[in-house]
């Protein structure tokens, strides 16, 4: 993964410096957040990849660049108005879009029209120039049609341009985005698979435009002196006395203002770098993983420059486990807050990560679990740590019956509280999950998980201990009522008993024809009503864990 990490950091800054910094002066990236990217690519979710590639690149992304941020299916599952701009298109936001990535569910539908329309806008694209980045790995859900908008948007716009990168589609369905990016004159990028992503990144890169060259001096009559090969050989250590880093590191090389701050920026470089500088001053800044620092020197005509710049950093290797003795939770947040960082960096699974050398702040969570400890780390050493959050897990099903069938509908929900009542007799909610094979990964404690299928709900007293996985069946006690009623505008059950009142409690409904729902065992009375206001009742008895069928003509 790291190797992979690498790869994108070198291909996707040259994206950004050449077909995106040069074509745009303010960019939005969409990324999809929808469910489906919980899907794994090589045993990685494709979530996390993307999290931590964007995490990786925008590290290095100059801070005058304006970037914003927005995703969709993050907020409710099913909604196709659920896309929100969460960081504005501004200078200096990078910090602020890992951590909004970082921070993502990703649970929806994929209504990336939408959001394309929307980046736009706040782009202001029909006024200025502006570039939206579409991150997705998955087509259209929500009746859009993304190659109308291209065409919309391409004419509309000043300079308006859409890059869409299909993250796992397949060739077929790259076809259904693509035209996205084509009507605006933009690049699709296919990421079938890691090494797919890392070659569609190349090939967009060699195909961008190369920046004009500042025209060169002019010589003086005489003849220059001999010029060296390279001018400029930089070398990064962890700390004073150790092995230069030479793969994974990066250089960024800006102009220095009269000040001794950074200047313009000028380009960024990998690993073992080598290269030519013109007579000027320059701030360099070395990077590996989350450590940095610069240097200011300042480049004559005919000399050779070897600067060495130290780190001062370390590496920390951190293995999340839920218990003692369990394989590592690929799933696990691992929240390190190290020295001098504002908004603290999250990785996923076992992290391998080059700090700053001090105190490291390791927060671990898996599921409800949490813990959190302070690491010492010093410059040039490699601390290894296992990390035990003390979790238990937990699968939730629903059967209509003990023994009987499970319920597996769309219908079914699953909540987890503590099973002590506060002082006001309600119980602390700890979970929620939704649809059967429901999973929880629990800290050891007493709890009260309630079902719901439909319109029956049932609750479950249950204890976890640390490391100790556990299926927690519930019995509903209920069956399934299918209603048919030709010409309805609306059928409503109720209980079959009246209160003292003379009223009967209504428990759901549904304006159509049809209504399916899964209810508690007993007599239940059933309205429909018809657009002219007229209405028929009828009774039905549900027997648990069997299926009624009603017609009412």
């Amino acid at each position: 993964m790291m190797g992979l990490a690498r790869s994108i950091v070198a291909a996707a800054l040259l994206l950004w410096t050449t077909t995106l910094g040069l074509a745009a002066d303010r960019v939005v990236i969409v990324l999809d957040a929808s469910g489906s990217m919980w899907a794994q690519i090589d045993g990685k979710p494709k979530l996390e990849i993307a999290r931590q590639s964007l995490r990786t690149v925008l590290q290095s992304v100059p801070a005058d660049k304006e970037i914003g941020f927005m995703a969709y299916g993050h907020r409710e599952k099913g909604s196709c108005e659920d896309i929100e701009l969460i960081v504005p298109p501004q200078a200096g936001s990078a910090a602020a879009v890992s951590t909004a990535a970082d921070r993502l569910k990703f649970i929806g539908k994929t209504p990336l029209t939408s959001a394309v329309r929307q980046a736009a806008e706040a782009l202001k694209y029909t006024e200025d120039k502006a570039t939206v980045i579409l991150i997705t790995d998955g087509l259209e859900t929500c009746k859009g049609d993304p190659c109308a908008l291209g065409k919309e948007l391409r004419a509309a716009g000043v300079d308006f341009t859409v890059n869409v990168v299909g993250f796992g589609l397949t060739a077929d369905e790259g076809k259904q985005v693509a035209c996205l990016a084509d009507n605006t004159g933009g690049k699709y990028i296919q990421a079938s698979d890691e090494k797919a992503l890392q070659d569609a990144l190349v090939e967009t890169i060699a195909a961008a435009p190369a920046p004009t060259p500042e025209p060169a001096p002019a010589l003086p009559p005489a003849a220059a002196p001999e010029k060296p090969e390279f001018n400029f050989i930089p070398a990064v250590v962890l700390a004073e006395g150790g092995d230069p880093v030479t793969d994974g590191n990066s250089w960024e090389i800006y102009k220095a203002t009269s000040d001794g701050t950074r200047g313009d920026y000028l380009a960024t470089e990998y690993g073992a770098y080598k290269g030519n500088l013109e007579p000027g001053d320059y701030m360099i800044v070395a990077r590996y993983g989350e450590a940095g620092t610069e240097q200011k020197i300042t480049v004559e005509a005919g000399q050779v420059y070897k600067p060495l710049l130290t780190l001062n950093a370390g590496t920390l290797i951190i293995h999340p486990r839920p218990s003692e003795g369990a394989e590592v939770a690929d799933g696990a947040a691992v929240v390190i807050a190290y020295p001098g960082v504002e908004m603290p960096a999250t990785y996923y699974g076992d992290t391998k990560v080059v700090l700053p050398a001090g105190d490291q702040k390791v927060t671990v969570r898996i599921g409800q679990g949490e813990v959190t400890e302070t690491i010492p780390l010093a410059a040039g050493k490699v601390v290894d740590k296992d990390i035990v959050v003390g979790v238990g897990h937990v699968v939730a099903n629903a059967y209509y019956t003990a023994g009987g069938d499970k319920a597996d509908g769309s219908g079914i929900g699953f909540k987890v509280f503590k099973a002590k009542k506060k002082i006001d007799g309600t119980r602390q909610e700890v979970a929620y999950a939704y649809g059967p094979d429901s999973k929880f990964d629990l800290p050891p404690d007493d709890y009260v998980l309630t079902a719901t299928v439909d319109l029956a709900v049932v609750e479950q007293p249950f204890s976890v201990k640390a490391g100790e996985h556990q299926d927690v069946k519930i019995a509903i006690n209920a069956g399934v009522l299918a209603i048919t009623a030709p010409g309805a505008s609306k059928i409503e059950i109720f209980d079959a008993k009246k209160n003292i009142n003379g009223n009967r409690k209504s428990l759901g409904y549904a304006f159509d024809e049809k209504y399916q729902a899964a209810l508690p065992a007993g007599d239940y009375a059933v309205v429909s009503e018809k657009s002219d206001n007229s209405s028929k009742e009828s009774t039905v008895t549900i027997t648990a864990g069997e299926r009624a069928e009603l017609t009412i003509q």
